[in-house]
Protein backbone atom coordinates (compact mmCIF):
# COMPACT_ATOMS: atom_id res chain seq x y z
CA UNK A 1 0.00 0.00 0.00
CA UNK A 2 3.24 2.46 -0.05
CA UNK A 3 2.49 5.49 -2.13
CA UNK A 4 4.56 5.60 -5.45
CA UNK A 5 4.24 9.19 -6.37
CA UNK A 6 4.39 12.35 -4.10
CA UNK A 7 1.06 13.04 -4.56
CA UNK A 8 -0.16 9.77 -2.97
CA UNK A 9 2.17 10.87 0.32
CA UNK A 10 -0.24 12.42 2.85
CA UNK A 11 0.40 14.15 5.96
CA UNK A 12 3.58 16.08 6.15
CA UNK A 13 3.14 19.52 4.42
CA UNK A 14 5.63 21.26 6.80
CA UNK A 15 8.31 19.67 4.27
CA UNK A 16 6.82 18.39 1.17
CA UNK A 17 4.26 20.88 0.60
CA UNK A 18 3.97 22.81 -2.52
CA UNK A 19 7.30 25.87 -2.51
CA UNK A 20 8.76 23.43 0.12
CA UNK A 21 12.86 23.07 -0.30
CA UNK A 22 12.56 19.17 0.34
CA UNK A 23 9.36 19.13 -2.45
CA UNK A 24 11.54 21.24 -5.07
CA UNK A 25 14.38 19.55 -4.50
CA UNK A 26 12.89 16.04 -5.26
CA UNK A 27 10.91 17.76 -7.96
CA UNK A 28 14.42 18.93 -9.97
CA UNK A 29 15.98 16.29 -9.30
CA UNK A 30 19.07 17.51 -7.07
CA UNK A 31 17.94 15.58 -3.72
CA UNK A 32 20.70 15.61 -1.21
CA UNK A 33 21.89 12.89 0.76
CA UNK A 34 19.33 12.81 4.55
CA UNK A 35 18.67 12.03 7.85
CA UNK A 36 14.69 11.54 8.13
CA UNK A 37 13.94 11.95 12.00
CA UNK A 38 10.70 11.19 13.54
CA UNK A 39 8.46 8.64 15.29
CA UNK A 40 7.41 4.99 13.69
CA UNK A 41 5.20 4.82 11.30
CA UNK A 42 5.15 8.39 10.54
CA UNK A 43 6.22 7.55 6.17
CA UNK A 44 10.26 7.82 6.61
CA UNK A 45 10.40 4.49 4.52
CA UNK A 46 7.91 5.58 2.40
CA UNK A 47 9.44 8.71 1.52
CA UNK A 48 12.74 7.27 0.85
CA UNK A 49 10.99 4.78 -1.78
CA UNK A 50 8.96 8.11 -3.00
CA UNK A 51 12.40 9.92 -3.58
CA UNK A 52 13.93 6.87 -5.25
CA UNK A 53 11.12 6.26 -7.83
CA UNK A 54 10.68 9.90 -8.63
CA UNK A 55 14.35 10.67 -9.44
CA UNK A 56 14.92 7.45 -11.53
CA UNK A 57 16.89 5.86 -9.10
CA UNK A 58 17.70 2.97 -7.83
CA UNK A 59 16.58 2.19 -4.54
CA UNK A 60 18.51 -0.22 -2.07
CA UNK A 61 16.95 -0.56 1.44
CA UNK A 62 19.15 -1.93 3.93
CA UNK A 63 18.42 -2.35 8.09
CA UNK A 64 21.33 -1.18 10.47
CA UNK A 65 19.96 -3.91 12.50
CA UNK A 66 20.99 -6.52 10.41
CA UNK A 67 23.98 -5.52 8.38
CA UNK A 68 27.42 -4.55 8.49
CA UNK A 69 30.29 -3.51 6.74
CA UNK A 70 30.60 -6.30 4.33
CA UNK A 71 27.15 -5.70 2.94
CA UNK A 72 28.00 -2.07 2.51
CA UNK A 73 31.06 -2.65 0.72
CA UNK A 74 28.86 -4.61 -1.80
CA UNK A 75 26.25 -2.02 -1.88
CA UNK A 76 29.09 0.55 -2.70
CA UNK A 77 30.41 -1.53 -5.78
CA UNK A 78 27.21 -2.25 -7.27
CA UNK A 79 26.46 1.70 -6.97
CA UNK A 80 29.71 3.00 -8.56
CA UNK A 81 29.40 0.48 -11.23
CA UNK A 82 25.39 1.81 -11.75
CA UNK A 83 26.93 4.96 -11.79
CA UNK A 84 29.50 4.25 -14.60
CA UNK A 85 26.50 3.44 -16.87
CA UNK A 86 24.24 6.83 -15.57
CA UNK A 87 22.02 4.91 -13.16
CA UNK A 88 21.76 6.90 -9.77
CA UNK A 89 21.38 4.51 -6.09
CA UNK A 90 19.89 5.53 -3.51
CA UNK A 91 20.76 3.94 -0.27
CA UNK A 92 18.11 4.03 3.17
CA UNK A 93 19.42 2.75 5.70
CA UNK A 94 16.44 2.42 8.24
CA UNK A 95 17.48 2.74 11.92
CA UNK A 96 20.81 4.15 11.19
CA UNK A 97 21.42 5.19 14.48
CA UNK A 98 21.70 1.81 15.20
CA UNK A 99 25.36 1.50 13.24
CA UNK A 100 28.37 2.46 15.50
CA UNK A 101 30.68 5.12 14.15
CA UNK A 102 33.32 3.01 12.45
CA UNK A 103 30.25 1.86 10.41
CA UNK A 104 28.80 5.12 9.82
CA UNK A 105 32.07 6.45 8.86
CA UNK A 106 32.10 3.75 5.97
CA UNK A 107 29.69 6.08 3.99
CA UNK A 108 31.11 9.40 4.31
CA UNK A 109 33.78 9.22 1.07
CA UNK A 110 30.89 7.67 -0.99
CA UNK A 111 28.48 10.18 0.31
CA UNK A 112 31.12 12.79 -0.24
CA UNK A 113 32.09 11.79 -4.13
CA UNK A 114 28.06 11.39 -4.79
CA UNK A 115 28.87 7.79 -5.33
CA UNK A 116 25.31 7.40 -3.30
CA UNK A 117 22.30 9.25 -2.26
CA UNK A 118 22.06 8.81 1.75
CA UNK A 119 18.75 8.50 3.40
CA UNK A 120 19.25 7.03 7.16
CA UNK A 121 15.90 7.12 8.90
CA UNK A 122 15.91 7.56 12.55
CA UNK A 123 13.35 7.58 15.41
CA UNK A 124 16.41 8.96 17.92
CA UNK A 125 17.90 12.48 17.82
CA UNK A 126 20.61 12.64 15.41
CA UNK A 127 22.90 15.29 17.43
CA UNK A 128 23.37 12.27 19.92
CA UNK A 129 23.44 9.28 17.52
CA UNK A 130 24.46 10.20 14.36
CA UNK A 131 28.12 11.13 13.58
CA UNK A 132 28.76 14.92 13.37
CA UNK A 133 30.90 14.07 10.40
CA UNK A 134 28.27 12.17 8.60
CA UNK A 135 25.53 15.59 9.75
CA UNK A 136 27.38 18.02 8.27
CA UNK A 137 27.60 15.94 4.83
CA UNK A 138 23.50 15.66 4.77
CA UNK A 139 20.55 17.57 5.75
CA UNK A 140 18.47 16.45 8.38
CA UNK A 141 14.59 16.81 8.20
CA UNK A 142 11.92 16.35 11.01
CA UNK A 143 8.70 14.40 10.29
CA UNK A 144 5.91 14.52 12.47
CA UNK A 145 2.94 12.22 14.04
CA UNK A 146 0.80 12.07 11.39
CA UNK A 147 -2.12 13.75 12.16
CA UNK A 148 -5.74 11.92 12.22
CA UNK A 149 -6.49 13.75 8.96
CA UNK A 150 -3.46 12.32 6.66
CA UNK A 151 -4.61 9.02 8.58
CA UNK A 152 -7.88 8.69 6.90
CA UNK A 153 -6.70 10.02 3.55
CA UNK A 154 -4.37 7.06 3.85
CA UNK A 155 -7.36 4.79 4.90
CA UNK A 156 -9.23 5.87 2.56
CA UNK A 157 -6.13 5.11 0.06
CA UNK A 158 -6.13 1.91 1.40
CA UNK A 159 -9.71 1.09 0.82
CA UNK A 160 -10.00 1.90 -2.53
CA UNK A 161 -7.03 0.84 -4.50
CA UNK A 162 -7.69 -1.37 -6.98
CA UNK A 163 -3.85 -3.10 -6.78
CA UNK A 164 -4.61 -4.01 -2.47
CA UNK A 165 -5.84 -7.25 -1.88
CA UNK A 166 -8.09 -6.41 1.18
CA UNK A 167 -11.37 -7.49 0.05
CA UNK A 168 -13.55 -4.82 1.26
CA UNK A 169 -15.14 -2.24 -0.76
CA UNK A 170 -16.25 1.25 -0.13
CA UNK A 171 -19.89 0.18 1.03
CA UNK A 172 -18.79 -2.30 3.27
CA UNK A 173 -16.93 -0.12 5.96
CA UNK A 174 -18.64 2.17 7.88
CA UNK A 175 -17.23 5.96 8.00
CA UNK A 176 -16.86 6.13 11.81
CA UNK A 177 -15.21 2.77 11.67
CA UNK A 178 -12.50 4.70 9.44
CA UNK A 179 -12.48 7.60 12.52
CA UNK A 180 -12.26 5.44 15.02
CA UNK A 181 -9.01 3.59 13.70
CA UNK A 182 -7.49 7.26 12.74
CA UNK A 183 -7.67 8.26 16.33
CA UNK A 184 -6.76 4.72 18.16
CA UNK A 185 -3.41 5.02 15.50
CA UNK A 186 -1.91 8.11 17.40
CA UNK A 187 -0.01 9.54 14.53
CA UNK A 188 1.45 5.79 13.26
CA UNK A 189 0.14 4.82 9.63
CA UNK A 190 1.49 1.19 9.90
CA UNK A 191 -0.37 0.75 12.88
CA UNK A 192 -3.37 2.09 10.87
CA UNK A 193 -3.71 0.16 8.24
CA UNK A 194 -2.34 -2.87 10.13
CA UNK A 195 -5.82 -2.72 11.91
CA UNK A 196 -7.96 -2.12 8.51
CA UNK A 197 -6.11 -5.04 7.63
CA UNK A 198 -6.85 -6.91 10.51
CA UNK A 199 -10.08 -5.56 10.16
CA UNK A 200 -11.10 -6.80 6.57
CA UNK A 201 -9.67 -10.42 7.33
CA UNK A 202 -12.27 -10.81 10.49
CA UNK A 203 -15.35 -9.76 8.81
CA UNK A 204 -16.67 -8.16 5.48
CA UNK A 205 -18.47 -5.42 6.96
CA UNK A 206 -16.36 -3.21 8.91
CA UNK A 207 -17.60 -1.21 12.05
CA UNK A 208 -16.52 0.06 15.04
CA UNK A 209 -17.41 -2.46 17.36
CA UNK A 210 -15.01 -4.77 14.52
CA UNK A 211 -12.23 -2.32 15.36
CA UNK A 212 -12.27 -2.52 19.20
CA UNK A 213 -12.32 -6.24 19.03
CA UNK A 214 -9.43 -6.51 17.23
CA UNK A 215 -7.58 -3.46 19.34
CA UNK A 216 -9.41 -5.12 22.54
CA UNK A 217 -9.13 -1.28 24.02
CA UNK A 218 -13.42 -0.47 23.38
CA UNK A 219 -13.90 0.57 27.03
CA UNK A 220 -10.48 3.20 26.40
CA UNK A 221 -12.54 5.72 24.38
CA UNK A 222 -10.53 9.03 24.43
CA UNK A 223 -9.95 11.90 22.50
CA UNK A 224 -7.10 13.98 22.57
CA UNK A 225 -8.43 16.77 21.21
CA UNK A 226 -11.85 17.02 22.98
CA UNK A 227 -13.15 18.24 25.94
CA UNK A 228 -12.54 14.77 27.58
CA UNK A 229 -9.06 15.45 27.24
CA UNK A 230 -9.21 18.41 29.06
CA UNK A 231 -11.40 17.21 31.82
CA UNK A 232 -9.03 14.20 32.84
CA UNK A 233 -5.94 16.22 33.08
CA UNK A 234 -7.93 19.01 34.85
CA UNK A 235 -9.24 16.04 37.16
CA UNK A 236 -5.20 14.71 37.52
CA UNK A 237 -4.53 18.05 38.52
CA UNK A 238 -6.71 18.70 41.10
CA UNK A 239 -6.02 15.26 42.73
CA UNK A 240 -2.67 16.47 43.03
CA UNK A 241 -3.32 19.44 44.05
CA UNK A 242 -5.68 18.12 46.81
CA UNK A 243 -2.77 15.65 48.16
CA UNK A 244 -5.38 12.25 46.54
CA UNK A 245 -2.25 9.95 45.31
CA UNK A 246 -4.37 7.45 44.58
CA UNK A 247 -6.72 9.47 42.27
CA UNK A 248 -3.76 10.97 40.77
CA UNK A 249 -2.28 7.70 39.95
CA UNK A 250 -6.00 6.54 38.47
CA UNK A 251 -6.56 9.65 36.20
CA UNK A 252 -2.40 9.43 35.06
CA UNK A 253 -3.26 5.98 33.84
CA UNK A 254 -6.50 6.89 31.66
CA UNK A 255 -4.14 9.34 29.86
CA UNK A 256 -2.11 6.95 29.24
CA UNK A 257 -3.53 4.13 28.56
CA UNK A 258 -5.73 5.51 25.86
CA UNK A 259 -2.67 6.92 24.21
CA UNK A 260 -2.00 10.38 25.58
CA UNK A 261 1.03 11.36 24.74
CA UNK A 262 3.19 10.97 27.99
CA UNK A 263 5.27 14.22 27.15
CA UNK A 264 2.44 16.27 27.40
CA UNK A 265 1.61 14.97 31.33
CA UNK A 266 5.09 15.17 32.22
CA UNK A 267 5.13 19.11 31.19
CA UNK A 268 1.86 19.35 32.72
CA UNK A 269 3.58 17.92 36.33
CA UNK A 270 6.46 19.95 35.65
CA UNK A 271 4.36 23.20 35.55
CA UNK A 272 2.71 21.25 38.66
CA UNK A 273 5.49 21.68 40.52
CA UNK A 274 6.21 25.45 40.80
CA UNK A 275 2.73 26.02 40.45
CA UNK A 276 1.41 24.17 43.50
CA UNK A 277 4.27 23.23 45.04
CA UNK A 278 6.64 25.68 44.45
CA UNK A 279 8.74 27.14 47.52
CA UNK A 280 7.12 24.81 50.02
CA UNK A 281 9.36 21.93 48.61
CA UNK A 282 11.83 23.11 46.63
CA UNK A 283 12.58 19.18 45.31
CA UNK A 284 9.33 18.88 43.60
CA UNK A 285 10.88 20.81 40.45
CA UNK A 286 13.69 18.40 40.22
CA UNK A 287 11.60 15.13 40.67
CA UNK A 288 9.21 16.62 38.31
CA UNK A 289 12.36 17.65 35.11
CA UNK A 290 13.81 14.29 36.08
CA UNK A 291 10.68 12.66 35.09
CA UNK A 292 10.16 14.56 31.69
CA UNK A 293 13.63 13.44 31.23
CA UNK A 294 12.77 10.05 31.68
CA UNK A 295 9.48 10.12 29.56
CA UNK A 296 12.00 11.33 26.70
CA UNK A 297 14.22 8.89 26.76
CA UNK A 298 11.94 6.26 27.38
CA UNK A 299 8.62 6.33 25.69
CA UNK A 300 5.73 4.57 26.58
CA UNK A 301 4.85 1.97 28.40
CA UNK A 302 8.36 2.45 30.03
CA UNK A 303 8.41 5.65 31.33
CA UNK A 304 4.64 5.52 32.98
CA UNK A 305 6.11 3.94 36.20
CA UNK A 306 8.33 7.59 36.23
CA UNK A 307 5.28 9.70 35.86
CA UNK A 308 3.24 7.59 38.73
CA UNK A 309 6.21 8.40 40.52
CA UNK A 310 6.54 11.85 39.73
CA UNK A 311 2.39 12.36 40.56
CA UNK A 312 2.26 10.40 43.98
CA UNK A 313 5.25 12.77 45.13
CA UNK A 314 3.20 15.64 43.75
CA UNK A 315 0.10 14.79 45.50
CA UNK A 316 1.74 14.08 48.69
CA UNK A 317 4.10 17.16 49.09
CA UNK A 318 3.62 20.16 51.19
CA UNK A 319 1.81 22.92 48.71
CA UNK A 320 2.39 26.71 48.08
CA UNK A 321 1.61 29.02 45.91
CA UNK A 322 3.55 32.17 46.81
CA UNK A 323 6.04 31.67 43.66
CA UNK A 324 2.53 31.55 41.45
CA UNK A 325 0.96 34.46 43.03
CA UNK A 326 4.13 36.57 43.34
CA UNK A 327 4.34 36.91 39.43
CA UNK A 328 0.60 37.09 39.05
CA UNK A 329 0.79 40.53 41.43
CA UNK A 330 4.20 41.06 39.02
CA UNK A 331 2.80 40.53 36.04
CA UNK A 332 -0.17 43.41 36.83
CA UNK A 333 2.10 45.88 37.34
CA UNK A 334 4.36 45.01 34.52
CA UNK A 335 0.45 45.79 32.22
CA UNK A 336 -0.12 48.40 34.16
CA UNK A 337 3.13 50.86 34.53
CA UNK A 338 4.46 49.79 31.34
CA UNK A 339 8.28 50.30 30.28
CA UNK A 340 9.51 52.65 33.72
CA UNK A 341 13.21 52.99 33.18
CA UNK A 342 15.56 51.02 35.13
CA UNK A 343 16.75 53.00 38.42
CA UNK A 344 20.01 54.57 37.45
CA UNK A 345 22.18 53.11 40.21
CA UNK A 346 20.91 49.23 39.25
CA UNK A 347 22.35 50.09 35.50
CA UNK A 348 25.72 48.94 34.28
CA UNK A 349 28.53 51.39 32.58
CA UNK A 350 30.89 50.19 30.46
CA UNK A 351 30.86 52.55 28.56
CA UNK A 352 32.62 56.64 30.07
CA UNK A 353 29.45 58.11 28.23
CA UNK A 354 27.79 56.09 30.63
CA UNK A 355 29.62 56.45 33.64
CA UNK A 356 28.86 60.48 33.10
CA UNK A 357 24.86 60.33 33.02
CA UNK A 358 25.46 58.61 36.19
CA UNK A 359 24.72 54.89 35.56
CA UNK A 360 26.14 52.73 37.95
CA UNK A 361 26.18 55.88 40.23
CA UNK A 362 25.71 55.10 44.02
CA UNK A 363 25.47 51.41 43.81
CA UNK A 364 26.48 49.26 47.09
CA UNK A 365 28.22 46.17 46.33
CA UNK A 366 26.08 44.15 48.72
CA UNK A 367 28.48 41.38 49.05
CA UNK A 368 31.33 43.56 50.81
CA UNK A 369 29.14 46.06 51.65
CA UNK A 370 26.00 46.75 54.15
CA UNK A 371 23.36 47.48 51.41
CA UNK A 372 21.54 50.06 54.36
CA UNK A 373 18.71 51.28 52.69
CA UNK A 374 19.57 50.06 48.94
CA UNK A 375 16.31 49.64 46.43
CA UNK A 376 15.75 47.62 43.03
CA UNK A 377 12.60 48.52 42.05
CA UNK A 378 11.72 51.23 39.60
CA UNK A 379 10.50 54.49 42.05
CA UNK A 380 6.45 54.24 40.46
CA UNK A 381 6.78 50.14 42.55
CA UNK A 382 8.63 51.24 45.50
CA UNK A 383 8.03 49.02 48.66
CA UNK A 384 6.10 46.44 46.28
CA UNK A 385 5.45 43.31 48.04
CA UNK A 386 5.14 40.81 45.46
CA UNK A 387 6.45 37.23 47.48
CA UNK A 388 4.50 36.59 50.37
Amino acid sequence: MRPERLEEFFGQEELLGEGTFLRRAIEEDRVPSMILWGPPGCGKTTLASVIARQTKSEFIPLSATASGVEELRKIIDRAESGARLGVKTVLFIDEIHRWNKAQQDRLLPNVEKGVITLIGATTENPSFEVNSALLSRARVFVLKLLDEEALMRILKRAVNGANYELGIKNDEIQEDALHFIATQAHGDARFALNTLEAAASQDKKITIEVVKQILQKSHLLYDKKGEEHYNIISALHKSMRGGDANAAVYWLARMLECGEDPLYVARRIVRFASEDIGLANNTALLIANAAFEASHKLGMPECAVHLAHAVIYMALSKKSVAAYDAYSQAKKDVEEYGHVPVPLHLRNAPTQLMKDLQYGKGYTYTPKQDSGNQTYLPEELKGRKYYQ
